[in-house]
């Protein structure tokens, strides 16, 4: 049975995202105990920090014998961070569901031995109020930016990397900008331009990414006709712009990791950005990200 308080969501893009996640955290936290005096783990949509998953049922086989639906309960990306060895010094929590951080704080409670903070609200406003008020000279962090959907602005892009302290991975919501950003440009009303300007820190998107359309002709010569704009943009496009405008603001980011990794349409892209630009310090980060991300791929994207 299912309480008030379960998560469910996920299916195999969820696995690969917390895998790639988790294993980053180990490697950062081993390789920068020793060099700072604190570092923390920030997680801007932390969901109840487990999660409920539907498994479907079997039929029968002259073999094995059918399998009935199940829920199992396995681990979020916060109760992951939790698990880290060696650990985090503070784990900052925020979810705007009052329901979920109900059931973070339960998971504070069962760690009385840990610095644990919730924060019940809206995460741009949490991060761009306050991220840049910490001393981060001695401090370190990974940030975990998972947003339900379109949630995260650019403002809060900007926030993050001028603490020049922090790791982010960013599941950036790919299927948001290619319904938002139609394919022809009358099709995107105020509401869309604002969501899109919000998400990408720029209005000049429209310019970057529509190109006219050449009018159509009839056997005596072109047609009168308004002039068209259509996105010149497919799927992998919009990711470049992401990753070029993602750029503007961060010293390393590396390619992402398209989610889900074998169906199509391509729905996310798992985004890593590092905000120390140190050159040891992007060697570092690019070297684990970039470890991890192409044994992610090797692991569950077959050769084309």
């Amino acid at each position: 049975m299912m309480s008030l308080n379960d998560h469910e969501f996920g299916g195999q893009h969820t696995e690969i995202k917390l895998e790639i996640v988790e294993k980053y955290l180990k490697a950062y936290s081993i390789a920068l105990r020793r060099k700072f005096n604190s570092l923390w783990y920030i997680d801007a949509f932390a969901g109840t920090g487990s999660r409920t998953v539907r498994i479907e049922a079997k039929d029968g086989d002259l073999f094995d014998e059918p399998v009935p639906e199940r829920v199992e309960s396995r681990r979020g990306s916060a109760k992951i961070a939790l698990d880290i060895e060696p650990k985090f010094d503070r784990l900052i929590f925020m979810d705007r569901k009052q329901a979920h951080c109900t059931a973070l704080e339960g998971l504070k409670s069962s760690h009385p031995d840990r610095d644990i903070h919730v924060l019940n609200g809206d995460a741009n406003t949490f991060i761009q109020e306050n991220i840049n008020r910490v001393s981060w000279s001695s401090r370190r962090a990974i940030m975990f930016l998972d947003p339900y959907g379109m949630e995260v602005a650019w403002e809060t892009l900007q926030a993050i990397a001028r603490t020049k302290a922090i790791d982010l991975w960013f599941l950036f919501p790919l299927s948001g900008l290619y319904r938002q950003a139609a394919r022809n440009i009358s099709a995107v009303d105020a509401t869309k331009r604002k969501a899109l300007t919000n998400m990408l820190g720029t209005d000049e998107w429209e310019a970057e990414l529509y190109s006219p359309v050449p009018p159509s002709t009839d056997l005596l010569g072109e047609l009168d006709a308004p002039e068209e704009r259509q996105r010149n943009a497919d799927v992998a496009g919009l990711e470049a712009y992401v990753k070029r405008r993602l750029e503007t603001i961060f010293p390393l980011v590396a390619d992402p990791f398209p989610l889900p990794p074998q169906r199509r349409p391509q729905r996310f892209s798992l985004f890593f950005a590092a905000s120390n630009p140190s050159p040891k310090a992007i060697e570092l980060a690019n070297r684990f990200a970039r470890h991890i991300i192409d044994a992610g791929i090797s692991s569950h994207v077959r050769p084309r």
